[in-house]
């Protein structure tokens, strides 16, 4: 039997508060993780909040896990007790289903999410099906790779997705949580960097990070000074965005690809798609080989997210820190429970 002392929410949008569990006998497939670190992702934020209607009470968040192996069910597999890992949005997938034998365990009908049906990373320890506990190469900065596991890899995957070539003009919407990661592995990927955002003040720090180009929204011209020739635009944020604008910053055959969640319909015109044979797409994090790839690529290359660090018992701090769009440009809690 294993207690766990982790931050709990009893209601929607309830305060953070200490909260103890049982979690029973380690699964045959399962590791458990002492946490030493934990990032905050405004997923964390929508959950508490209950704005996909899917989350249940108590409700422990954290998805970005940081912290060393110490149990291991006897059927976990690749893993050993000491190491240190990484943990993020997903924490389960069946493993025998068409998408998990071909590599896109993140598309699996069964699909678990670490905070979804399971308590999460604001916690001493958590646990997760072993194919989902990645270990962490050499090279990394275990403060700052939290946000990487879930932040990291979802704007890390669509370079894979799209098989982009070094040589692609890469767009990226919006120079925060993702953004601010999205430009530096399209930058260290050898792309052409163009940033877009609302905020002048910005444009310093957007450079710093791997823009090559900077582009204010808020100007009409914005888009259309760089008409018809991006091959590859990312949103990132989780407002609307003027599609037919982007459809027409792309060059044929270009793709517009979606990592923010916009809850509202977007508007795609089918004659923005159709002349130039353009597409628009989305995808959700990234598999446990994915995972691999995005953290080896981001020690050799020197990829880390801008991060501000809170102890865990100032959880309810932190978020409110988020919440009131103050952070820069991704929270980490660091584990200081007893």
């Amino acid at each position: 039997m294993s207690q766990i002392h982790a931050y709990a929410a009893m209601n929607v949008n309830g305060a953070l508060e200490p909260y103890a569990y049982d979690l029973g006998e380690l699964g045959p497939e399962e590791a458990e993780i002492k946490v030493s670190h934990c990032g905050i992702c405004h997923s964390d934020l929508s959950m508490l909040g209950n704005d996909w209607g899917m989350s249940a009470y108590p409700f422990v968040p954290g998805h970005e896990v940081v912290g060393t192996i110490v149990a291991l069910g006897e059927q976990a597999k690749g893993l050993k007790i000491g190491q240190t890992v990484g943990l993020g949005w997903s924490a389960y997938s069946c493993l025998a289903c068409p998408e998990c034998l071909s590599g896109n365990h993140n598309l699996c009908a069964t699909t678990q999410a670490t905070i979804i049906g399971r308590h999460g990373g604001f916690a001493d320890r958590v646990r997760a099906q072993w194919a989902w506990v990645r270990p962490l190469p050499e090279g990394l900065d275990l403060e700052k790779t939290g946000p990487m596991l879930c932040g990291g890899v979802t704007v890390f995957a669509p370079f894979l997705v799209h098989n982009i070539p070094p040589t692609a003009r890469v767009g990226v919407i919006g120079i925060g949580g993702l953004g601010h990661m999205a430009l530096q592995f399209a930058n260290k990927w050898g792309c052409e960097v163009h940033a877009f955002t609302t905020s002048d003040s910005k444009e310093a720090e957007a450079r710093k990070l791997g823009a090559h180009f900077v582009h204010n929204t808020r100007n009409a011209d914005a888009l259309k000074e760089v008409a018809g020739s991006l091959d590859f635009i990312i949103s990132t944020i989780n407002v609307p965005i003027d599609v037919p604008g982007l459809l027409g910053a792309l060059a044929p055959q270009g793709r517009l690809h979606v990592v923010g969640a916009i809850l509202e319909p977007m508007q795609v015109p089918a004659l923005g798609l159709i002349f130039g044979q353009k597409s628009v797409a989305g995808s959700p994090t990234g598999s446990p080989n994915v995972l691999d790839k995005m953290l080896s690529f981001s020690a050799r290359h020197g990829v880390a997210p801008v991060t501000e660090l809170f102890p865990m018992s100032k959880v309810n701090d932190a978020m409110e820190h988020l919440r009131a769009g103050k952070a820069r440009y991704r929270i980490v809690l660091e584990n200081d429970l007893a």
